[in-house]
């Protein structure tokens, strides 16, 4: 079960954007996100949960999007995502970015795809756009955003080329082939 939770937790970027997600949904993801494991236990994160039409689009004015994909400017306006978590770091409890990112995105991730939802780690974006349309206080730096829908794309995990190209690519029918190394080139060693 876990190991099929894991495959379909996929980078998402395409949406059914008439499909909404609900307010009760993003919190249970955050409910979700507050029980993983933290640095010393120090809790920094904070979210803010971004599910209207208005706030989504000042949103996605501010982002980067498959920065693999250099014609692709993101999703059109129908396939957008119809939510975000804005995660943030709270600098009064931690100033600086540890492992606790990660772990409660990917907890956000798999609950998401435990939805039925799928979503996409957005690292480039406009911090300061962000920061000022979002009202967001001066304490929190924004860590990372997530992008949150119903997918509409399929996603296919296929083993590395003899190249070692990690790129990601589209074909000709939209399918989102990701490269990923043999188990074998990542094990070091057994002992």
């Amino acid at each position: 079960m876990m190991q099929e939770l894991v495959k379909k937790t996929r980078s998402y970027r395409r949406f059914y954007g008439e499909k909404t997600i609900t307010k009760e949904q993003l919190e249970s993801l955050i409910a979700l996100a507050r029980l993983a494991p933290s640095g010393a236990n120090r809790q920094p994160l904070k979210y803010i949960l971004v599910h209207t039409k208005e706030y989504n689009d000042l949103i996605f004015d501010h982002i980067g999007w498959a920065g693999y994909l250099k014609e692709w400017v993101g999703p059109p306006a129908e396939e957008r995502p119809t939510a975000y978590i804005v995660m943030l770091r709270d600098t009064t409890i931690n100033k600086v970015q540890t492992m606790d990112e990660g772990i409660a995105a990917q907890t956000i991730f798999l609950g998401a795809s435990a939805l039925g939802l799928g979503g996409c780690f957005i690292g480039s974006f406009k911090k300061e756009e962000i920061r000022q349309g979002l009202g967001i206080d001066e304490q929190y730096e924004i860590a990372v955003i997530i992008a949150l829908g119903h997918p509409k794309e399929e996603v296919v995990v296929e083993e590395l080329s003899k190249d070692n190209d990690v790129k990601y690519w589209r074909d000709a029918n939209q399918v989102h082939h990701v490269p990923k190394r043999k188990l074998e080139d990542i094990i070091v060693k057994e002992l």
